[in-house]
């Protein structure tokens, strides 16, 4: 190689591309496909799980959660049916936790927090509604056990909880929805027939690319198990919507002590010996992120392993443009050997066209790719 005429080279390559300009507009199209699919689809796929893990994280990470079961029975490879014989949570459980867990300071049960068998209906004001969201049901510290504060107004009470009042507790969505710039508190909304009393708004969720984090409203759970014919005192098996208990560690509790005693508690009241297996579930956050990293390392590796594919398929377009350009300059390259030009110097020519090519597709496909 005679890197005197290497300037000469480049300037020669750069003449080429800029003298086919349809021919470099399509290779370099195909690049700007394939970085932008990688980079796009890399930014969401760690925005999604960042996100995922902001909206856990925002549970609190120290809330234990008792559940009939959950996502992490299906992963440990349990029958759905033996999951929906378990005896279903109750209000006993949780006033037991709450009587008799020492290390527990808030315990809250809840109905409808998204899982199997939860309620979606319209909300309705006058003559608006909303879409379907998620009714939940719930005690009156709900607040302080999944920690999401009420922007306005308030949340209910016990006594309201006990006596199973009429009142409602709207999320964001409906609030926007249905009284966009307007003071809500008050005003009466109806599910279905039944009307229901707006006393206060809860804050906004954190962020997510989940639509939905704050598409619910909450009544307190004795309202709820009224309106839809449940025995939050009864457990029974076979039914596929069950409430679920959200307990909180008093401070300066080990969380895994405070875990043991729930355990240990719900064990005796299920009437469970030794040799027999929970039936039921008590996850916590870790344990909910654990599941997600085994749930979404296969699935985001496919995501950008199809991705890649748009960059392997701009990548084979330029092999093949440049294949059919050395074809087609076949007597340019004789010249150019008859007035002493050597193979290597021919061979970087070609070369620096493609990298020209690559480079500026580059260039773009992360540009619109971010």
């Amino acid at each position: 190689m005679r890197w005197t005429l290497f300037n000469e080279i480049v300037a020669m390559s750069w003449d080429t591309v800029r003298g086919n300009k349809l021919r470099s507009f399509l290779t370099v199209l195909g690049i700007v496909i394939g970085i932008t699919s990688i980079v796009g689809m890399t930014s969401l796929i760690r925005g999604f799980d960042q996100q995922f893990r902001d909206l856990i994280s925002g549970l609190g990470p120290d809330t234990i959660f008792v559940q009939k079961f959950s996502g992490i029975s299906f992963a440990s490879g349990k029958s759905f049916q033996d999951l929906i014989n378990r005896p279903n949570i109750t209000s006993g459980d949780a006033d037991a936790i709450e009587r008799s867990a020492p290390s527990i300071g808030i315990v809250d049960l809840s109905y409808g927090g998204g899982g199997p068998g939860t309620q979606q209906e319209r909300i309705y004001y006058r003559d608006q509604h909303t879409k379907p969201l998620v009714i939940a049901g719930a005690t009156d510290r709900w607040p302080y056990a999944v920690q999401l504060a009420v922007e306005s107004g308030r949340f209910f009470n016990a006594t309201e909880v006990q006596r199973r009042a009429s009142v409602i507790v709207l999320g964001q969505t409906a609030a926007n929805a249905l009284f966009p710039g307007r003071d809500p508190l008050g005003k009466q909304v109806r599910i279905g027939v039944d009307a229901f009393t707006i006393i206060g708004v809860m804050a906004k969720r954190p962020t997510t690319v989940f639509s939905g984090a704050d598409d619910f409203v909450i009544i307190p759970f004795t309202t709820y198990a009224k309106r839809y014919g449940l025995r939050p005192d009864l457990a029974n098996k076979g039914q596929f919507l069950s409430a679920q208990i959200s307990a909180v560690p008093r401070e300066g509790v080990a969380r895994d002590q405070a875990m043991q005693e729930v355990e240990n508690i719900m064990r005796i009241r299920h009437g469970l010996r030794i040799d027999q297996p929970d039936d039921f579930e008590v996850v916590t956050q870790d344990a909910i992120l654990n599941l997600w990293d085994q749930i979404s390392q296969a699935a985001f590796l496919a995501l950008v392993v199809l991705s890649s594919i748009a960059l392997m398929v701009g990548g084979i377009g330029v092999m093949s443009i440049m294949t059919i350009s050395v074809t087609e300059r076949t007597r340019e390259i004789g010249v150019r050997k008859a007035l002493g030009a050597r193979r290597v110097e021919i061979l970087w020519q070609f070369l620096l066209e493609a990298m020209f090519l690559t480079s500026a597709g580059g260039i773009l496909g992360i540009l619109f790719g971010s």
